[in-house]
């Protein structure tokens, strides 16, 4: 999972979906720990388009 700063609205929809409790929402930033399996589904319920995978 890749994360654009610049679009996250820190509105935490990404750390409340993700099951492998990768996501984490601090205070100013979405912390990605270790443990992500490329499921998508935070890119999928973020609101403004700000996470993506990168293909290849």
């Amino acid at each position: 999972m890749n994360l654009i700063t610049e679009k996250c609205g820190l509105c935490g929809a990404c750390a409340s979906v993700c099951p492998n409790n990768v996501l984490e929402l601090e205070e100013n930033e979405i912390i990605q720990k270790k443990g992500c399996d490329n499921c998508e589904t935070c890119t999928i319920v973020c609101p403004l388009g700000a996470l993506f995978l990168e293909v290849g």
